[in-house]
């Protein structure tokens, strides 16, 4: 599981990476001073690598790109969107005590 990392978004870039993305696409709105969100960072990496070619695996920084997060409707954080043709199809807020397992079971429902 080695190698893939998620993908670090900007405003500019995230229309054509998130919403005319054809592939799954899990979104990571987080910042650094956020705890949990740190704690999420490896579980993505991981997710990202075992889901490669699958799910386009990507990470906002709320505090540098502040719009995107806006239009997402993020209110808190850290929050993970999953995009299917340019639509939110699920979210997980926070980390939950099973944060990777949760994810996994998300993802799944919609690949």
């Amino acid at each position: 599981m080695e190698g893939r990392t998620a993908v670090d978004l900007t405003d500019d870039i995230y229309d054509s990476e998130v919403l005319e993305s054809e592939a799954l696409v899990l979104v990571d709105f987080w910042a650094e001073w956020c705890g949990p969100c740190r704690m999420a960072g490896p579980v993505l990496d991981n997710i990202a690598a075992e889901y490669e070619g699958n799910v386009k695996v990507c990470k906002m920084n709320i505090d540098d790109y502040r719009d995107s997060a806006v239009k997402a409707g993020v209110t808190s954080i850290p929050t993970l969107n999953i995009y299917k043709a340019g639509q939110i199809v699920d979210q997980i807020k926070g980390v939950t005590p099973k944060f990777e397992e949760d994810l996994r079971e998300k993802i799944s429902t919609h690949l």
